[in-house]
């Protein structure tokens, strides 16, 4: 956790009740002058950096406002998006913008996250910065211009919106239609007789987000436990698979 949680004074801050920003990303996705200059201005606001998505998964002093994202951790975040929800319902999220807008961010994609569905650029002035943080924890949206000119751009040379690579890796099956792709995928893994653990590895995510998603794998199957999805998807799986041609039947006699 950073140690401004314990910073935050009441100043300027009287009437307003005790607010927290989550900053899940990376050590210098957000520079100590802007953290200083949000401080600042909202000084009844209290700023949280954590290391991991697993480390959101806390109850802070006061309740959380607004989740910032970093890039790399978007599609973490989008995985485990309805228990973040559920742990910080006042909250808004939003992705931290870099620079130059990255082709797999945008605003389409955006548009179709569950949770991150606003922008926080950070190539713009410090009052118009400042105004954009305003705007999300009052519990707006925000795209930057940017956003739509990239993509414009990459439709202009005959681009398009490519499937996320995370949630495209396995087709979900049009009888498990409740399942998104990456809970097939991880089903499909459990179906095979691997743990945890070796999940985890194998598709670069946590034990813990593994575990969550097995969670709701048992959830929506209504299942008891992970034998019994792991038995219901291969039968599934078996009702795909191609059955051999019979052999044509001739008239007695007839070769």
């Amino acid at each position: 956790m950073d140690s401004r949680a314990g910073t935050a004074t009441a100043n300027g801050g009287i009437g307003k009740a005790r607010r927290t920003i989550v900053l899940v990303a990376s050590p210098d996705a957000v520079s100590e002058s802007l953290l200083r200059a949000l401080e600042s201005e909202y000084p009844w606001i209290v700023v949280e950096k954590v290391a991991s998505v697993e480390e959101a998964f806390v109850e802070f002093t006061y309740p959380v406002a607004l989740l910032l994202v970093g890039a790399a951790f978007v599609d973490q975040v989008e995985m485990v998006a309805p228990e973040l929800m559920r742990l910080h319902p006042a909250a808004t999220a939003a992705l931290i913008m870099p620079d130059y807008p990255d082709p797999m961010l945008e605003f389409p994609r955006l548009l179709e996250h569950r949770l991150v569905r606003a922008a926080l650029p950070m190539n713009v002035k410090l009052d118009v910065w400042l105004c954009v943080v305003d705007l999300l924890l009052r519990g707006g949206d925000y795209l930057p211009a940017a956003l739509f000119h990239s993509y414009a751009k990459n439709i202009a040379r005959g681009g398009g919106p490519q499937p996320n690579a995370s949630t495209a890796l396995v087709p979900v099956p049009s009888q498990l239609p409740e399942l998104t792709a990456r809970e097939v995928q991880i089903l499909e893994l459990v179906s095979r007789g691997l743990q945890n653990k070796t999940i985890a590895a194998e598709l670069g995510l946590s034990e813990h987000t593994v575990k969550i998603h097995l969670h709701n794998i048992i959830s929506k199957l209504g299942t008891h436990n992970r034998t019994e999805a792991a038995a219901r998807f291969r039968d599934h799986q078996a009702s795909l698979a191609p059955r051999p041609p019979s052999r044509p039947s001739y008239p007695s006699g007839v070769r």
